[in-house]
C-alpha cells in the first residue's frame, strides 16, 4: 500500500504540485512547502488566520503517506479540544486517502503524552502504573494539610502561594533548588514524599517527571527509538519543562516540526516562554523556516490595523500578513465617559447585527458587569464563554448575601451563606448588628465594613484567581457608588438576576469572553470593549517592557478574532495601543468622549 502511494502520480493545481488523492488540493504554495518539507527541524511561523492547524495536520498525513509508521509520530497540542479536532481531521483524511487505519499517531496534549509514558515507567518513581493524578483541588487540600502540620505563618505561606511555588519549581525543572526559602524547600520535600506514598503524581509531574525519566540514558534511547517524529502546535506557548521534553526526545534524529505565532503568545502568567520560539534557529542552526503570511480570516483593514499594532513590539519574529479578502469597513472606534455609557452604546449597536456571529471581548472578567446589565435591560440574550455571569461568581454571591440579610434579617438562606462562607469567628459577633449598620452606612461603606470586619480578603486568598476575584469586588463597589441605600442596591441586583434570561429576543446569544478565552476563535463581528489605558495594557503591566509587549499581543489577538467588522471602544482614557492603528483605517463612531481631539481626528 505504502509503495503504491509513493509511486502515485502528481497533479498540477494552480501552479502547485500536489500528490493526487493524498493531500488537500487547496493548500497554498507556502503551506504545501511546509507540509512536504524534508526530515529535520522545521519552524512554521504562522500568522493569525493563516491555516496553521490545517497545515500541521496535513504534514502529519504527509509523513504517513511517506511510509512513516503512525506509532512513531507524536503530535502535541495544548488543549484536549485542539487534540480532539486534530484527531478528527487526521482520521478523516486517512480514511479518505486510503491509508491504513492501524498505527494511528499519538495526538494529544503534553500532559496526556507524559501520562502515557509514566504509566509504563511509574516504577522509576516508586509508583505503580495505576497511579492517581492529583487535580488542582487535590493539590490544594494536600498543601493546606502540610501547612497546618508545619504550623507556618498563614500569610507568608498561604496555600496558594506555596502551590504556585511548587508548580514553578516543576515547570522550570529547578526542583528543591528553586525553593524561595528553607521552609518552602522543606514543604516541597514533604509534599513529594506524600505523593509517592499515595501512589500519585500531580499535574505538573506528568511533564516534569517525564523529563527526569528521559534524562536517564537507557530510557532516552528507548523512547528515541520508539518516537522518531514530533509535531508541536502553539510552540510559542511552551514552558521550560515542555521545551526540554521535546528537545531531549527529538535530539537524535531532529525530526521536529513546530508551528506557532509569537505575535499570539499571551500566556506568560502560566510560565509560557515565547523565547523558545524566537530562539529556534539557535537550537537548530540547520532548521528550515517557513512563514505562512496569507490571512484567510479577516478583511484587509483588520489585517493591516492589527499588523500595525503588533509591529511596535521589539521582541518578535517580524512578518507581514496579507490577504486577498475584501477591503472591508474601517475599524470603528468609540469613546465614552464611563463603562456604563459604553455598555449602553454596545447594547444599542448589537440590535443591528447578527448576535449569533458576534463576540464581546474584554481584558478582565470584572468588566462583564455593566455589559451584562445593559444587555439584560435591552432584552439581548448572551452567553459567557468559559466563565460565570457576574452575579454568579462566589465572591459576589457572598457579599450580596451579606447585603440581603442586612436589609431583610428574616432571609435565612442569606444568613446560612454568611455563616458558611465567611469566617465564623469573625461574622458571628457582628451578624446581629448588620441590619442596624445597613441603615447607618452607605452601600460602599457597608461593603467596606463587611470586608474589613470579616477579614474576607484573607479567606479569599485560598480561592483560585485571587486577583481576578479582587477585581470583581472592586467592580461591585464601583457599582454600589451609584446608590444611596442598600435597599435600592439590592433591589437593582435582584431585578437583574431575575431577568438575566431575556425572553423577547429569539436570536442566538451574543458571546462574552476575556481575550484569553477568545484565542483560537473567530467571529463575523467583534466588539473589543474597555480598550482603556489601565485595562489594556493592564495597570500591572506598564512598568516592564516584556509585560507591556504581552499586553500588545493580547490586543493583537483580540483584533484578529474579527472576520468582517471590528468595533473598539474605551472609556475615560484611550489605550496607547489605539494610537498605533493608522488613522486612515479608523472611523470615529458614536463618539461621546469629552476629549475628542486626543484621538485620530482628520
Amino acid at each position: 500500500m505504502i509503495k503504491a502511494l509513493r509511486m502515485a502520480k502528481y497533479a498540477v493545481f494552480d501552479n502547485t504540485v500536489l500528490m493526487a488523492g493524498i493531500l488537500p488540493h487547496d493548500l497554498n504554495p507556502k503551506q504545501l512547502e511546509a507540509v512536504t518539507a524534508p526530515n529535520g527541524p522545521l519552524l512554521i511561523t504562522a500568522g493569525a488566520g493563516s491555516g496553521k492547524t490545517r497545515t500541521l495536520t496535513s504534514r502529519l498525513l504527509h509523513l504517513l503517506s511517506e511510509g512513516v509508521p503512525g506509532n512513531q509520530i507524536v503530535a502535541i497540542t495544548f488543549t484536549n479540544k485542539a487534540a480532539g479536532e486534530m484527531k478528527e481531521r487526521t482520521l478523516s483524511l486517512i480514511q479518505k486517502s486510503g491509508l491504513p487505519m492501524e498505527n494511528v499517531p499519538f495526538m494529544g496534549t503534553f500532559h496526556s503524552f507524559g501520562a502515557q509514558i509514566l504509566r509504563r515507567e511509574a516504577g522509576e518513581f516508586g509508583r505503580t502504573g495505576s497511579f492517581s493524578i492529583f487535580d488542582d483541588n487535590d493539590t490544594s487540600k494536600l498543601v493546606r494539610s502540610l501547612l497546618k502540620e508545619a504550623g507556618f505563618d498563614k500569610i507568608k505561606y498561604h496555600p496558594n502561594i506555596v502551590k504556585k511555588a511548587f508548580s514553578k519549581m516543576k515547570n522550570e525543572l529547578s526542583g528543591a533548588d528553586g525553593a524561595e526559602d528553607e521552609n518552602i524547600e522543606l514543604l516541597f520535600g514533604r509534599y513529594e514524599h506524600i505523593l509517592k506514598d499515595q501512589n500519585a503524581f500531580d499535574f505538573d509531574d506528568l511533564i516534569e517527571k517525564t523529563v527526569r525519566l528521559v534524562q536517564i540514558p537507557e530510557k532516552l534511547g528507548k523512547y528515541q527509538n520508539l518516537f522518531r517524529h514530533f509535531l508541536v502546535d502553539e510552540y510559542q506557548d511552551i514552558n521550560t519543562a515542555q521545551y526540554s521534553l521535546i528537545k531531549i526526545l527529538s535530539s537524535k534524529e531532529k525530526n521536529l516540526s513546530v508551528v506557532g505565532d509569537d505575535h499570539q503568545s499571551i500566556y506568560g502568567f502560566r510560565s509560557a516562554d515565547f523565547r523558545n520560539f524566537l530562539n529556534f534557529e539557535k537550537d537548530y542552526p540547520e532548521a528550515r523556516i517557513i512563514t505562512l503570511d496569507q490571512n484567510y480570516r479577516s478583511t484587509k483593514n483588520i489585517v493591516n490595523a492589527s499588523s500595525a499594532v503588533i509591529s511596535n513590539n521589539k521582541y518578535q519574529r517580524p512578518k507581514t500578513l496579507w490577504t486577498d479578502n475584501e477591503q472591508g469597513e474601517p475599524i470603528r472606534v468609540s469613546g465614552f465617559e464611563s463603562a456604563e455609557e459604553e455598555a449602553e452604546w454596545l447594547a444599542e449597536r448589537l440590535l443591528g447585527v447578527d448576535k449569533g456571529n458576534s463576540a464581546i471581548l474584554y481584558r478582565t472578567n470584572a468588566q462583564s458587569r455593566p455589559i451584562e446589565q445593559a444587555l439584560i435591560f435591552a432584552g439581548i440574550p448572551y452567553f459567557i464563554f468559559g466563565g460565570l455571569k457576574f452575579y454568579d461568581r462566589k465572591e459576589i454571591k457572598d457579599l450580596v448575601a451579606a447585603i440581603r440579610y442586612s436589609v431583610n434579617p428574616k432571609d435565612e438562606l442569606s444568613k446560612e451563606r454568611l455563616l458558611k462562607e465567611f469566617k465564623k469567628t469573625k461574622v458571628k459577633p457582628i451578624i446581629d448588628s448588620l441590619p442596624e449598620m445597613a441603615i447607618s452606612l452607605s452601600p460602599v461603606e457597608f461593603i467596606g465594613f463587611i470586608l474589613k470586619e470579616t477579614d474576607y480578603f484573607s479567606s479569599l486568598r485560598s480561592e483560585k484567581n485571587f486577583e481576578e476575584r479582587m477585581e470583581n469586588i472592586s467592580e461591585l463597589i464601583s457599582f454600589a457608588e451609584g446608590f444611596e441605600s442598600l435597599g435600592e442596591l439590592i433591589e437593582r441586583i435582584s431585578l437583574l438576576q431575575s431577568t438575566d434570561q431575556p425572553k423577547g429576543d429569539a436570536s442566538a446569544p451574543v458571546k462574552l469572553m476575556t481575550i484569553h478565552m477568545a484565542k483560537g476563535l473567530e467571529f463575523e463581528n467583534v466588539f473589543l470593549v474597555g480598550a482603556s489605558e489601565g485595562l489594556i495594557p493592564h495597570e500591572r503591566s506598564v512598568f516592564k517592557e516584556a509585560d507591556l509587549e504581552e499586553e500588545r499581543r493580547l490586543m493583537y489577538v483580540a483584533m484578529t478574532r474579527a472576520k468582517k467588522k471590528l468595533f473598539i471602544s474605551f472609556f475615560r482614557s484611550a489605550s496607547r495601543f489605539l494610537y498605533e492603528i493608522p488613522p486612515e483605517l479608523v472611523k470615529l463612531d458614536n463618539f461621546r468622549y469629552r476629549d475628542e481631539d486626543t484621538i485620530y481626528l482628520d
